[in-house]
């Protein structure tokens, strides 16, 4: 996976991936506190074992709870059987872009007719938005919302040092190219 990718997906998804072991307990308590309001809870590697093994997330509260509760559980095995860099990759090549793009390797062919190692900072931080919601940050649909989007994430790359906020301005002037 190219770094700036891994990159923007840790700036973006779960600041402290490479501090916990599946689950972060501070961003838990901060969700809990704020009831959601305040950004997600959910890691990497919890996001991993919703795409694999518990699904979409049901609108009856005590399933939601007990999918919660599952999503903790295959989080922690899967951070015993798996490096963090592994982790990152089955969560990137899972993940549904839409147009039948499954994986990164497929956006970056379908959304850039690229590889993922040959993706540029932009083009990288476009596909680490749509993790948010394809469908909702669809390039070919909604092509301002998914730069708003991208430009989030070049934001949350200043917040954790990453790229400098000159270096974001620039890259924030950049139209999104979809080939």
């Amino acid at each position: 996976l190219p770094t700036n990718m891994v990159e923007a997906l840790i700036s973006t998804e779960d600041e402290r991936f490479y501090e916990h072991s599946g689950i972060d307990w501070k961003g838990t308590l901060r969700a809990f506190a704020y009831l959601g309001k305040r950004g997600g809870a959910s890691t990497i590697t919890q996001q991993l074992a919703r795409q694999i093994f518990v699904g979409v997330r049901s609108k009856n509260k005590f399933k939601t709870v007990l999918q919660k509760a599952q999503e903790w559980i295959i989080a922690v095995q899967l951070e015993q059987r798996f490096t963090k860099k592994e982790i990152l990759a089955m969560y990137l090549n899972k993940y549904d872009f839409g147009y039948q793009a499954d994986g990164v390797q497929s956006a970056a062919k379908i959304f850039f007719d690229k590889t993922p190692q040959t993706l540029s900072i932009e083009e990288s931080a476009t596909l680490v938005g749509m993790l948010k919601n394809s469908s909702l940050y669809n390039p070919i649909r909604r092509s301002e919302r998914v730069r708003e989007r991208r430009n989030i994430v070049f934001q949350q790359m200043v917040r954790n040092k990453i790229i400098t906020s000159e270096v974001s301005d620039s890259l924030s002037e950049l139209p999104l190219v979809i080939t």
